[in-house]
């Protein structure tokens, strides 16, 4: 692995690190339900996951 010749300043380093940030994350309302959640991903509700507005998975209970 290469190693640095000479040490980088704090200025520097943080200079170099200022595009590193968080973005929020994208979010949609689901039609059917109208929950909150990251497109393109299946979620939780009341027990059933949803995916593009339909039923993928229905939880049964456990009795």
């Amino acid at each position: 692995m290469a190693h640095p010749k000479k040490r980088s300043s704090a200025s520097r380093r943080n200079k170099r690190r200022t595009h590193i940030k968080l973005a929020m994350p994208a979010l949609v309302v689901c039609p059917v339900t109208g929950v909150v959640h990251t497109p393109h991903r299946a979620f939780w509700h009341e027990d059933k996951m949803y995916y593009k507005g339909r039923v993928v998975i229905s939880k049964e209970p456990l009795n």
